[in-house]
């Protein structure tokens, strides 16, 4: 199976309509790994596969525009009628399942276990799902943070998840075939602290990369602004995501 990126959602800070968080289906090698899992994804996973299939869950960070809706997995998985033949691996920050668990009145996150197994990043984390493998890197943001670069048979897809510039991000970045990104502001503001990506700095970050793919723009920007602006940095093809599309790496 090539290395492939089906759009779950792309919305910043908050879902719109027909357009929920961030959350992306994330195909190669035999797997299928759901990387972040926003507001309103896991109805569009459903589309896409059965949840119950999934080899692996990918959290970049625990905000919960990325996050909220592993309590619907988690209530699927559960109650629904979709259980995994085993818990799925959840790669996320420490703590994730110590949210979830505080979201529903619990202390304790040991009941979560017979549907999903906790695995917590860290800076060069390293993954491997059949041919799939998933590489994590800390990046820039308001709280513990990660990238990830997904290679599967010689294709590589890089993603930003939420970041300021970073080095990390541009080594991300370096040879992938596609590279997912974040650019979420208009302009940085002197004199604090930067969290997320204007499209320049998108544009900046995805040098040495074939191709980039915007998401995560916020309520002050277009994607069509965003890509615009990515692009005249960039110098190469540029373009947003969109739900429901999926593209190959």
């Amino acid at each position: 199976m090539p290395l492939s990126l089906t759009v779950l959602g792309t919305s910043s800070p908050h879902p719109a309509p027909d357009r929920p968080c961030s959350g992306y289906l994330l195909r190669g090698g035999g797997a299928e790994v759901w990387v972040d899992a926003g507001f309103g994804t896991f109805a569009e996973l459903r589309r896409h596969t059965d949840p119950a299939r999934l080899t692996a869950i990918w959290i970049s960070h625990l905000h919960a525009d990325h996050t909220a809706d592993l309590l619907a997995a988690a209530y699927a998985y559960a109650f629904g009628g979709m259980t995994p033949a085993g818990p799925v691996p959840v790669y996320a920050p420490e703590g994730c399942d110590r949210r979830i668990a505080a979201f529903l009145g619990r202390t304790d996150a040991t009941f979560l276990n017979e549907v999903l197994d906790f695995r917590p990043l860290h800076d060069g984390h390293f993954a491997r799902h059949w041919n799939l493998t998933l590489r994590a890197r800390a990046v820039e943001h308001d709280g513990e943070a990660y990238g990830l670069r997904a290679e599967c048979q010689g294709s590589v897809l890089a993603y930003s998840g939420d970041s300021g510039p970073c080095a990390a991000l541009r080594e991300l970045a370096r040879g992938a075939d596609l590279f997912l990104c974040e650019a979420d502001i208009d302009k940085a503001h002197a004199g604090e602290r930067q969290v997320h990506l204007t499209p320049e700095d998108a544009g900046a970050c995805a040098k040495g990369a074939r191709e980039l793919l915007i998401t995560h723009v916020g309520p002050t920007l277009s994607r069509e602004e965003a890509v615009e602006r990515a692009a005249v940095v960039f110098g190469g093809p540029t373009g947003a995501a969109r739900e429901g599309e999926t593209r190959t790496a």
